[in-house]
């Protein structure tokens, strides 16, 4: 009997319910390496719902999201919302309120595809970004507004407990992968915070890490070094703040936004985790038929990979790997002409020939 993987979608806004709609049957696909199902249940979740009723969410809306292994997310960013309503209603919610402290974004360069820089083909490396503090905490306001005397803060909030716990799984996810682990802060200028995430890792990797190799990185000089040295590069643990650009950064060594999958995860206290394409909801394309849905499939196999479906999730990989470099998934974005429908086609043809080859232990898991 196969083990299900009970998925709540939020196809969201823009062209996230076309990714969706065109990821989902791949990753349902894959699980049946690991001898699992998904079980998917969509919600309306959204800006369409939230103009409608005022509400992103139900407020029933963490309940709802504990019940399932899993969240599988679109996109977010309706064209008649602010941007910051549109992530403040939704995602960063889910995010803080399910205590999801580490967002994963992993770099890998593809065969077939130009680098953008010296050096990218050799990228393989992976953001931990710190998901829950920092400078998104929410926390500031503003005085005297529409004055000449108007005063705007945005206070950064780093705890001690905050980079202890995503320290040690940033540190733990370099010694599986024996590299090194690259902490970046600005801690020569911001002389509070980072001074804080520079003393609470290093004294974390003394005591628990002395193999995983530690070097503290300020993060303008990081910046220079993913374009000049990307392959130099391992595990970067990084501030919410800093994660997120540098993570974004990256993205073109892999062929861009619309190729770039994250993960937001509780490793600790094991909360439903996030899974979603980091590409915004373009709503210059939706519609069109050319969204890219790489991200969409990738953040699907890193679903896999943490409800123990891994030969599901390294089978997604390789089938995206190969579509790609035969080119038959490259849409418009990627330098191709393919169309979303037929760039998940081309993915689907790869990933059948794994399935075939799989096909003898998949029966007798399941006998």
């Amino acid at each position: 009997m196969t083990r299900a993987v009970r998925v709540a979608v939020v196809p969201g806004d823009g062209i996230g319910p076309e990714v969706c709609t065109a990821a989902l049957p791949l990753v349902a696909r894959a699980a049946a390496l690991d001898g699992a199902h998904l079980a998917c249940t969509e919600l309306d979740w959204g800006g369409e719902r939230l103009l409608r009723t005022g509400h992103a969410m139900p407020e029933d809306a963490l309940d709802v999201a504990r019940a399932h292994d899993a969240i599988f997310f679109g996109a977010v960013g309706h064209p008649d919302i602010a941007p910051a309503v549109s992530v403040w209603t939704l995602v960063l919610p889910l995010r803080k309120a399910l205590d999801l402290y580490v967002n994963l974004r992993p770099v890998s360069a593809l065969d077939g595809l130009p680098g953008p820089v010296a050096g990218g083909p050799d990228a393989d490396f992976v953001v931990v970004r710190e998901n829950t503090e920092g400078e998104y905490s929410g926390i500031g306001g503003r005085l005297h507004v529409g004055t000449p005397a108007e005063v705007a803060t945005e206070v950064a909030v780093h705890s001690r407990r905050g980079i202890a716990r995503v320290a040690r799984y940033a540190l733990a996810l370099a010694r599986a992968r024996g590299g090194t682990l690259s902490l970046v802060t600005k801690s020569n200028a911001l002389r509070h915070g980072y001074a804080l995430w520079d003393e609470v890792v290093g004294a974390i990797a003394a005591d628990g890490f002395p193999d995983v190799l530690l070097e503290c990185v300020f993060v303008d000089a990081m910046a220079a070094r993913i374009i000049e040295r990307p392959g130099s590069l391992d595990v970067l643990l990084c501030s919410n703040l800093f994660g997120d650009i540098l993570s974004d950064l990256a993205a073109p060594l892999a062929g861009g936004l619309g190729m770039a999958p994250s993960a937001n995860l509780d490793p600790e206290g094991g909360a439903t985790g996030l899974f979603e394409p980091v590409h915004g909801s373009a709503p210059d394309i939706v519609g069109r038929g050319i969204a890219n849905p790489g991200a969409a499939i990738l953040s699907g196999a890193m679903l896999l990979d943490a409800n123990g479906c891994p030969e599901g999730a390294a089978g997604l990989r390789r089938a995206v790997a190969a579509a790609v470099r035969d080119g038959d998934a490259r849409t418009p974005d990627l330098g191709g002409s393919a169309t979303t429908a037929g760039a998940a086609a081309a993915v689907g043809g790869a990933l059948d020939d794994a399935l075939r080859a799989a096909a003898p232990s998949i029966g007798a898991r399941e006998g």
